[in-house]
């Protein structure tokens, strides 16, 4: 586990667009494993950048995305696959059909779940995975508990995950209460992880993810067992470690 420690989040943005830059020039057919939230945004500014400068291009890369809330339209604003059009997609030259996103509005989620690990697996796995961490610990949606063994599955979300999601809606009551997500079994399948984490509310958190015990209770703990995973994290985030 490498850790990359930055100024703030501006710097952690730097930092991540560069490692992602290089992992687009350096593979052929890069697959991506992609997060949503506010965490990766600065991430996806930076190689919409890089893009239009002509330093990268997406044209041979494939993405999968972690999560989708299960009965959300592709069109809504508050899906994931909206977040990703226009938060990269619609800025870089990556064709369409090469950007999968689990499908929430499926009418059997659980079978959309199964096709969505299978074409994972088809794609050959994920080259790269980026990641976000929730309050809790969660990675994807995989709240606390959650055994470290799960495939992409539908997900029922803890009411802390909720409220911290209901700024993006008009009131809590519309913050769906499931979602589908890549398990943590399929997360710690990909060659290589990036966790990115900003801010002091996040730091009693990390401080376990990092020095902790590995345990379910706190879902990010596995990535102790994984053999390539780089955190950048920001002074705020890290500032709970102990030396």
């Amino acid at each position: 586990m490498e850790i990359i420690k930055v100024k703030d989040y501006d710097a952690l943005s730097d930092k991540a667009g560069e490692l992602i830059a290089a992992k687009l020039k350096e593979l052929k057919k890069p697959v991506l494993g992609l997060a949503t939230g506010s965490t990766p945004e600065g991430l996806y500014q930076r190689l919409i950048e890089k893009y239009k400068r002509g330093e990268i291009t997406f044209k041979h890369a494939s993405s999968y995305n972690l999560d989708e809330y299960v009965g959300m339209k592709k069109d809504d604003p508050n899906s994931y696959r909206y977040y990703m059009n226009e938060k990269l997609f619609k800025h870089v030259d990556i064709p369409l059909d090469q950007t999968h996103v689990p499908a929430g509005d499926a009418t059997n989620p659980e079978e959309a779940c199964k096709k969505y690990e299978q074409a994972i697996q088809a794609a050959g796995g994920i080259d790269i995975q980026i990641l976000g961490m929730g309050l809790n610990g969660h990675i994807g949606f995989n709240e606390p508990n959650t055994p470290f063994t799960a495939e992409t599955h539908v997900v029922d979300l803890d009411e802390s995950t909720r409220k911290a999601n209901a700024r993006f809606f008009a009131s809590l009551d519309d913050v769906p209460t499931q979602a589908m997500t890549m398990g943590i079994a399929t997360i710690m399948r990909s060659k290589e992880i990036l966790l990115l984490v900003s801010g002091d509310s996040k730091a009693e958190t990390l401080a376990k993810v990092i020095q902790g015990n590995v345990t379910e209770a706190v879902p990010a703990s596995v990535l102790q067992n994984h053999p390539h995973v780089t955190i950048i994290a920001d002074e705020a985030a890290l500032s709970k470690l102990n030396d």
